[in-house]
């Protein structure tokens, strides 16, 4: 990434118009949005729509209306992105709830399947946990661990994101996942 291409720049560029830097936003976040998203929606709720396509719609969206974003910092863009692609996700399983579903299953195979995958493997109430823990954290720290926990962006590339050095931005997420865990922890 080159240096005059931060979030902050592009993101500056495409409120005045700029539909090139709009479409480097969308090449940027897209692959790392589908990796986040990726079996969050549980196949119950696959009809028409799938996790990508709530992904293109989120960011669909949000460049839409790109001018009425407000860059908070760093990682506050990607954070915007993740929040309404939550949003998208619980929808659909509310829409596919209240809808009910039109297959036969086997009584063998039947199981929760309005949690996600996720929400299987940790449990809903330890990832309620988690979400009101990350969001007790300051948002620059919490932003940092999305970035790099369910992001899975390297150090270097948040250093770039963030305008700072890599050994810099490990040890702040260090701090912030310390902090995440001490409150995690205490039953947040």
């Amino acid at each position: 990434m080159l240096a005059e291409e931060t979030t902050a720049f592009l993101l500056d560029r495409a409120r005045g118009g700029d539909d090139a830097a709009r479409d480097r936003l969308a090449a940027r976040y897209l692959p790392m949005l589908r990796r986040w998203a990726h079996g969050r929606l549980p196949p119950s709720t696959r009809d028409l729509t799938d996790t990508d396509d709530l992904v293109q719609v989120t960011l669909f969206r949000v460049l839409k209306q790109i001018g009425t974003f407000e860059y908070g910092g760093a990682g506050s863009f990607l954070a915007y992105l993740r929040s309404t692609l939550l949003n998208l996700l619980r929808n659909e399983i509310r829409r596919v709830a209240r809808r009910g579903q039109s297959l036969e299953l086997d009584e063998a195979l039947v199981e929760d399947e309005t949690a996600s995958p996720l929400e299987q493997a940790i449990g809903r109430e330890r990832l309620e946990r988690y979400e009101a823990a990350l969001e007790a954290l300051p948002a620059r720290a919490r932003e940092l661990v999305i970035m790099r926990l369910e992001f899975d962006m390297t150090y270097e590339d948040i250093a770039n994101e963030v305008q700072s050095t890599p050994d810099a931005v490990r040890m702040a997420i260090k701090r912030a996942v310390e902090a995440l865990a001490r409150s995690l922890g205490n039953g947040a």
